[in-house]
């Protein structure tokens, strides 16, 4: 388990994912219902203007919410929000990261956090920026966080 220092400004550490493969796609098509062949299907992917298939948007986001849950739990994610920023493409490695922007100790033995968070593409852009909001127990009632 990570030990991490809750204060604002205090940087998460950084995973990373990947690479990206097409069978990824499919399989969490598969998760999700979402069968748009945009995702999969090469033909219909470069008539519509693409390159190749890319990757379902929200399979970055999960990424990004296993990241931030194996972090600070999930039983205490309050919130989680994302934008989409870029396509992900096979062949892609994806870096999680996030910077601590808030840190309340709300009493009672708990503490509210809020993150910045993002998803960033190996030798591209941002593919996914967000935020969430933990409410964690405080060190001493056994958080180890």
């Amino acid at each position: 388990m990570t030990v991490l220092t809750i204060r604002p400004g205090e940087p998460l550490p950084t995973r990373t994912f990947g690479p990206v493969t097409r069978t990824d796609i499919v399989r969490y098509a598969g998760a999700s219902g979402d069968f748009n062949p945009i995702h999969h299907d090469e033909g219909f992917a470069t008539a519509a203007g693409f390159p190749t298939v890319f990757s379902i948007g929200m399979y970055q986001a999960g990424l990004l919410a296993t990241y931030v849950t194996d972090l600070l739990g999930p039983e205490n994610v309050r919130r989680f929000s994302v934008q989409f920023r870029e396509q992900v493409w096979p062949g892609d490695e994806l870096s999680c990261s996030g910077t601590i922007t808030e840190a309340d100790d709300g009493g009672a033995g708990r503490w509210r956090v809020a993150l910045d968070i993002e998803c960033r593409r190996s030798g591209g852009g941002v593919a996914i920026r967000g935020s969430a909001e933990f409410v964690i127990p405080s060190a001493g009632e056994g958080a180890g966080r």
